[in-house]
């Protein structure tokens, strides 16, 4: 099977003016769906050539054929025309594009936005996607690639961003790309003057995560063991509780340990083998496990992963008649410490 695409490939091409008749773009991810397709329609036509040769459909307002005879046009006084079909995933009889892709229009730029979900590889269709353009997943980010991507993002804008300041805005917003991007943005726009540099103290201000009492320093109290800091941020919590869900704080620490149970697996235990294991996008995340592994045994977080599950369960009403979310947090505190 050949190599697949990455986004950073595609939108590398698409700078340099290089573009396939065909672009497919699936997968779970809106994001990076979302970028690739914005692009194509806001930079390769001009404003007078997009008047007559862009065109924009929804799938469950068209169809295969109404798509295929639409690309087969030539351009009006433009080298290109563009089609962007979106959500593509509501389009009736897709299979019956493989005839077009036998012999696309080399002057139409094509475009599908499949989202929430993906074609079939094995399928014809998806084959010939792939010998006639691009056929690109854009896939779910692991926790543990978040830091990575708003490192990236910010990059891209030359602002500079502190790791814990990473970890915190991870933490805060989950896997949604497009709200991590929008809330990155917020940021952005509240740098002073010359400041390119995103601290702790800033998202404490402007996006109201407490630099000090959060899932992130939960979890390195819980590293250290820490007693005393660990349960100061459980009150924290239990006084705070619509800022800091107990869902999410479970999440977190899942998380968390399940990857701690995963680094004890790695054929190498120093930074470079556990990242590897891992899959983070740098070395240095891994120090934490390395801490964590010469604090905890293999056992200990195996019950410590039971605990987290039986918890979960406990704060949605099974088996629990009474018992707070504060309570319930104290309790697997206090479990993992002991």
């Amino acid at each position: 099977m050949a190599k697949e695409i990455t986004y950073e490939e595609i939108a590398r091409n698409l700078k340099n003016k290089v573009y396939a008749p065909i672009y497919f773009l699936m997968g779970e991810e809106d994001y990076y769906i979302d970028r690739i397709s914005e692009y194509i329609l806001n930079h390769i036509l001009t404003d007078t050539e997009k008047e007559f040769n862009q065109t924009v459909v929804y799938g469950a307002d068209t169809d295969i054929a109404s798509v295929i005879n639409t690309a087969r046009r030539y351009p009006m006084m433009s080298k290109y025309q563009i089609v962007v079909v979106k959500e593509a995933q509501n389009l009736k009889n897709l299979d019956e594009l493989v005839y077009y892709l036998q012999k696309p229009m080399p002057s139409t730029i094509l475009v599908f936005c499949y989202k929430h979900g993906s074609l079939d590889r094995r399928k014809k269709i998806t084959i010939e996607l792939d010998k006639a353009g691009v056929l690109f997943e854009s896939k779910k980010l692991k926790d543990t690639q978040l830091p990575g991507f708003i490192t990236s993002y910010l990059k891209r804008r030359q602002v500079e961003i502190e790791p814990k300041a990473s970890e915190m805005m991870a933490e805060f917003v989950g896997t949604d790309l497009n709200r991590m991007a929008s809330e990155l943005e917020k940021l952005i726009i509240t740098l002073s003057k010359g400041q390119r540099r995103i601290t702790p103290e800033q998202i404490e201000r402007n996006i109201g995560i407490s630099k000090d009492f959060n899932n992130f320093e939960l979890r390195n109290a819980l590293i250290a063991k820490d007693i005393l800091k660990a349960n100061q941020i459980v009150k924290y919590f239990e006084e705070n509780p619509k800022s800091n869900p107990l869902q999410v704080t479970l999440a977190v620490l899942f998380n968390f340990f399940s990857n701690l149970m995963l680094a004890y697996y790695a054929p190498e235990k120093n930074e470079q083998g556990i990242a590897a294991q891992l899959g983070l996008r740098s070395a240095w995340q891994a120090r934490d496990y390395q801490t964590a592994m010469r604090r905890y045994t293999g056992v200990k977080v195996m019950k410590i992963i039971e605990a987290i599950r039986r918890c979960d369960v406990r704060s949605k009403g099974i088996s629990n008649a009474s018992v707070s979310d504060g309570d319930l947090l104290r309790e697997l505190v206090y479990v993992i410490l002991h």
